[in-house]
């Protein structure tokens, strides 16, 4: 993902921002979130539709389309919170973490992989 970078056209040139900057962002959101027990894995099938590759990384899928930061995330649950409270307060989160420090819009699509129940 090192070569990829989101890019904005602005009047004196472009900004470029890699994707690993957003990814970093954005496990760092993720992981205050209470409720998240992780970032999650996909399965087969779930790779091909969201990451159309079999490679993702850390569950995550980073993309610009329609000049807005467009991110699929993928977490895992703990079993003693509300599944849609979690994935709300993760979409919050990342929104907030994202468009505060690039100045950009963004879309975040939470998909929940598991849950984590404590031993």
């Amino acid at each position: 993902m090192a070569e990829n970078y989101i890019v904005k056209k602005e009047e004196k040139g472009t900004v470029n921002i890699s994707e690993d900057v957003i990814a970093f962002m954005v496990g760092a959101a993720v992981n205050e979130v209470e409720g998240v027990a992780g970032l999650g894995s996909p399965n087969t099938s779930e790779l091909v539709e969201i990451f159309g590759r079999k490679n993702p990384v850390k569950g995550l899928k980073i993309r610009f389309i329609d000049e807005k930061i467009t991110i699929d995330v993928l977490i895992v649950v703990k079993s003693s919170g509300s599944i849609t409270d979690t994935a709300l307060h993760v979409q919050d989160a990342v929104c907030s973490e994202v468009e505060s420090v690039t100045g950009m819009d963004t879309v975040v699509n939470v998909h929940v992989t598991g849950i984590s129940f404590d031993k």
